[in-house]
């Protein structure tokens, strides 16, 4: 495996979903990103959402592979909703009242959670992006 070069960034979490959105709009069915654990724990929960086929990590390099199907990206659109300047939080109530098909990437205190999950376990938290 080639080695990722880690560029200095005011958000990696930020930097790391573009960087997903991007592969998918291209159609690019893999990625290589530097990957720390909160970006592991997105990832991941991307993967149970179904919009990542594979997450592998390997020392500092994550291996990302995206979801197809009909030769078209599970991953349609993206967006960063939590910046550096300005966090935004949302209760239970609040996620649950937002109606429509997208799902929100939340940080709760019981880790990285997609909506639905925030709704069955009574937690909110910080939502860092939404994704349609």
């Amino acid at each position: 495996m080639k080695k990722i070069k880690h560029s200095i960034t005011n958000y990696s979490v930020g930097d790391f979903l573009i960087k997903v959105k991007n592969a998918a709009m291209a159609k690019n069915k893999k990625i290589e990103v530097y990957g720390n654990r909160k970006i592991v724990a997105i990832a991941e929960a991307l993967k149970k959402l179904g919009y990542l086929d594979e997450v592998k990590k390997d020392k500092q390099a994550l291996s990302i592979s995206l979801a197809f199907k009909n030769k078209k990206p599970l991953l349609i659109d993206l967006r960063l909703v939590s910046k550096p300047g300005l966090r935004i939080y949302l209760g239970v109530d609040e996620i649950a009242s937002k109606k429509g098909p997208s799902t929100f990437i939340i940080s709760t205190p019981k880790g990285i959670l997609s909506s639905r999950e925030s709704i069955k376990t009574r937690t909110g938290g910080e939502v860092i992006a939404e994704i349609w």
